[in-house]
């Protein structure tokens, strides 16, 4: 007896538990894939057949059912920002002045590398909110007059880096 679809199942459990890791849902629909040979297999199908159904399936499923299920989750699910993007928005203080050329801001308990846009000037000891990370470098501006800058940490509940969902209602902060 052809023992090939033992073979194809081994790929699907192996890939189903990879995906769990990466949540990408890209080892997920190569999973579909080999679990499609797996079937063939079972069916006594040839090799390229298992092989031809296999590249199909995974296709079929990479670009048509992954989009979808992208585009739902992310509306089920609030997206937090990390790494770099949860820097924009922030507020961060200048430790050296900060002019369009060069300048330092401690962000986040660390120091970078700062500079502003439009001619701005800001002095040691002012409040800048990051507008954007360019390379390693933090672009800033200066916290204006009654606009309430973010000050809480990225992914916390109503950060602006953690949009609300519409099915929970909106969390304040006290």
């Amino acid at each position: 007896m052809d023992w090939a679809w033992a073979g194809w199942f081994g790929v699907v459990l192996a890939l189903a538990v990879l995906e769990v890791i990466s949540l990408d849902l890209v080892l997920i629909m190569f999973a579909g894939g080999a679990l499609v040979g797996a079937v063939l297999s079972l069916l006594g199908a040839d090799l390229w057949v298992q092989v031809v159904g296999f590249s199909v399936t995974a296709a079929l499923l990479l670009f048509l059912l992954r989009p979808f299920l992208l585009r739902h989750l992310r509306n089920r699910v609030p997206l937090v920002e990390t790494n770099v993007a949860a820097q924009v928005g922030r507020v961060a203080v200048v430790v050296a002045e900060v002019t369009e050329r060069s300048g330092r801001v401690k962000l986040s308990g660390e120091v970078w590398s700062a500079r502003t846009e439009n001619d701005e000037v800001l002095a040691v000891g002012d409040e800048a909110t990051v507008v954007r990370i360019a390379g390693a470098t933090a672009v800033v501006t200066a916290v204006h007059e009654g606009v309430e800058p973010d000050r809480r940490t990225p992914g916390s509940p109503a950060s602006p880096h953690r949009p609300q969902s519409p099915h929970r209602p909106q969390e304040t902060t006290s």
